[in-house]
């Protein structure tokens, strides 16, 4: 018997799983053949530390030190901009002191864009704090640190049946079984299907589909530089991505979980909302593709033991917050499991325990 089975191999589990090799074995399971396949692969990879609700935030703050040290070099400049039409004065200026953005000229906005429609886009507010991620380096140093551990990662295995056994849990796979003191669920849209096989009540994760386009850069303009583009509400976003730019609606539909598509209605919405804002016509996509952004039912992350059964522990939830509250959700989880006292302020753990479902 293991000390740690971690079932999900995205970000979530990968992060908990690095975690805690240095203090006991520890098995990951991931059912497709690679790890980072869903939610973790499709990430728009923007580390903004004042984006989400107040723990998300807190979880952003938390893991500081991390992108400095275990994760250096995976962050890099980007910028946040948030564009304003008329009428929509109300939501942007919401949205400007909810985030904390500095707002800017139209000049000082086209400067950094200069495909800005600025007949119709009177306002810009602007913060320098946001950064891209390099979630394929983040994944891999995290399984980099797993391993040196002593860690085991097995993709290919998807779980059939979860038996609590004396001691533990034992988890059985298409040809395999394995067994572990504690188990850890990381299984991002398959959550709920995870604990009601282990026997526990699920939560109500919600997975919700996102479609993205990736359009060739606009106008023959190198796009490498520009911040990432949002419209009030998050009604839409584009941002910079390998000579390219992606688009999304930034819709939230709910989905079964499943290897997500793209619907060709949300993304011809996308690019239209997009298209207001701009002067340079759309072209067809070169690309798309979907993801699944699952959130519990009060939109926080769902990280601590199940009341039920504490060898068993949340790690879900993420809603596409996964990679910039990774490194301290993952340090939340390592402390739970081993039974240290959290290093989040109480009032942030309260939000994210599990516990705050129970009747």
């Amino acid at each position: 018997m293991e000390d740690f089975i971690i079932i999900g191999g995205g970000i979530a589990g990968i992060s908990a799983a690095a975690r805690l090799a240095e203090h006991g074995s520890c098995r990951v399971l991931e059912r497709e053949t690679h790890l980072a396949y869903h939610s973790s692969g499709r990430s728009a990879a923007l580390y903004e530390e004042n984006y989400g609700s107040p723990s998300t935030i807190a979880l952003a703050k938390a893991g500081r030190a991390d992108w400095e040290d275990l994760l250096e070099g995976v962050l890099s400049p980007r910028g946040f901009m948030l564009l304003c039409l008329r009428g929509e004065d109300a939501q942007f200026e919401a949205d400007r002191q909810h985030m904390d953005l500095v707002e800017i000229s139209m000049a000082e906005a086209t400067a950094r864009v200069p495909i800005l429609n600025t007949r119709d886009v009177l306002r810009a507010a602007y913060s320098t704090t946001a950064q891209d991620i390099d979630t394929d380096l983040m994944l891999q140093r995290f399984a980099k640190l797993l391993r040196s551990n002593g860690g085991v990662i097995e993709t290919d295995q998807s779980v059939q049946a979860i038996k609590k056994i004396p001691g533990g849990w034992q988890v059985s796979c298409q040809q395999q079984t394995f067994a572990a003191r504690q188990l850890i669920n990381a299984a991002g849209a398959w959550g709920d299907e995870i604990a009601a096989l282990a026997g526990l009540t699920p939560l109500g994760l919600t997975p919700m589909r996102r479609s993205v386009a990736r359009l060739a850069a606009p106008g023959g303009h190198d796009p490498s530089a520009w911040p990432m583009l949002f419209g009030p509400g998050e009604r839409w976003y584009a941002k910079a991505d390998a000579g390219a730019l992606i688009v999304s609606l930034a819709e939230e539909t709910p989905c079964a979980p499943m290897d997500a598509w793209p619907h060709d209605m949300d993304l011809a919405e996308a690019l239209a909302r997009y298209q207001d804002y701009v002067t340079e016509e759309v072209t067809r996509p070169i690309s798309s593709w979907a993801g699944l952004r699952t959130f519990a039912p009060d939109r926080n992350l769902v990280l601590g033991a199940a009341p039920q059964e504490e060898s068993f522990i949340w790690a879900v939830g993420q809603g596409g917050y996964g990679f910039f509250t990774a490194p301290a959700a993952s340090q939340l989880v390592a402390d739970t499991a081993l039974g240290q006292k959290p290093r989040l302020k109480p009032e942030t753990v309260a939000q994210l325990s599990p516990a705050r479902f129970m009747p």
